[in-house]
């Protein structure tokens, strides 16, 4: 009797699974890594992704790394930051320092959405822990997520989320032992050059 029941719901399972992966299969990416574009201005390095309505301001004399993932993102670090590196991509925990990464993803999405999203997202990565608080940046209301990602000490990173329209605008920042207060800092200088048109 046990198995009558049984068959249907893995039957049932296996069905969702394979349906969400052609769902996933097919939706549609609407941006890209060409979208960013970084000028050399007087004010400093500024990186513009038009498509997105977004401008950001590189911290002085930070590195800019454009990451070729699907929609695209800028990840900025300052030249000595003490990393491992795999296929051209820094690998947490940081040894030292501090790494800032911009991105856009497209799709209408709430607060909920984002929670879920980054939830899963950080499970991937074997978080341990996230706390969500709403904030406001530049004006908009921002969902803030504090995290730690590493297993062993201290990894703790922040991630804000700003969804607009059928955007998400994502900015996050991880640092090494120690470093929390500076980083913290230089990322809340950063969220301040944030335009969103």
């Amino acid at each position: 009797m046990a198995k009558k029941f049984l068959i249907p719901i893995v039957i049932g399972i296996i069905l969702i699974l394979v349906g969400g992966f052609f769902w996933w299969q097919k939706r549609e990416i609407k941006g890209s890594p060409k979208d960013y574009v970084i000028k050399e201005t007087g004010e400093g390095k500024v990186i513009e992704n038009k498509k997105a309505g977004l401008t950001v301001k590189a911290p002085e004399g930070w590195e800019i790394k454009k990451i070729e993932i699907e929609e695209g993102a800028i990840a900025f670090y300052p030249p000595d930051i003490m990393v491992d590196w795999k296929e051209g991509k820094i690998v947490l925990p940081l040894k030292k320092g501090c790494r800032i990464e911009t991105s856009v993803g497209y799709g209408n999405v709430d607060f909920m959405d984002i929670k879920i999203e980054l939830r899963y997202s950080y499970a991937l990565m074997g978080m341990k822990f996230v706390n969500f608080e709403e904030t406001t940046i530049n004006n908009y209301r921002a969902l803030k997520s504090i995290f730690d990602i590493q297993k062993e000490g201290a990894g703790t990173g922040m991630s804000i989320s700003i969804p607009v329209n059928n955007r998400v605008y994502g900015f996050s920042v991880v640092w090494g032992p120690s470093e929390k207060e500076k980083c913290i800092q230089n990322f809340n200088n950063f969220l301040e050059t944030i335009s969103i048109r």
